[in-house]
């Protein structure tokens, strides 16, 4: 398996996969979150999920357990900003 962290010029194939990876798990995520709370939150989504993505000391990999991490930690960004607007329910 390639070490990510270390890919070159030459590792074109590798790149193109990561990249594909990233763009389905991306897609996945917003296309729930547009299903679920609306174009507004899928918007924010797509920012925590980048962000995310950039707060990540290595390279994702090439399994998409990988990529799942970054859409765990940004779902975890959106339900407490989902919760946060959500008025108080009395019990």
């Amino acid at each position: 398996m390639t070490d990510t962290n270390e890919l070159t010029n030459n590792d074109g194939p590798t790149f193109a996969k990561l990249m594909t990876m990233a763009e389905r798990e991306l897609g996945a995520f917003i296309g729930a979150v547009t299903e679920l709370f609306g174009s507004g939150q899928a918007t924010l989504a797509a920012e925590d999920w980048l962000d995310e993505l950039v707060l990540m000391e290595a390279l994702p990999g090439l399994t998409s357990r990988d990529w799942r991490s970054i859409t765990i930690a940004s779902s975890v960004r959106l339900a407490n900003r989902v919760n946060a607007s959500s008025p108080p329910v009395d019990i």
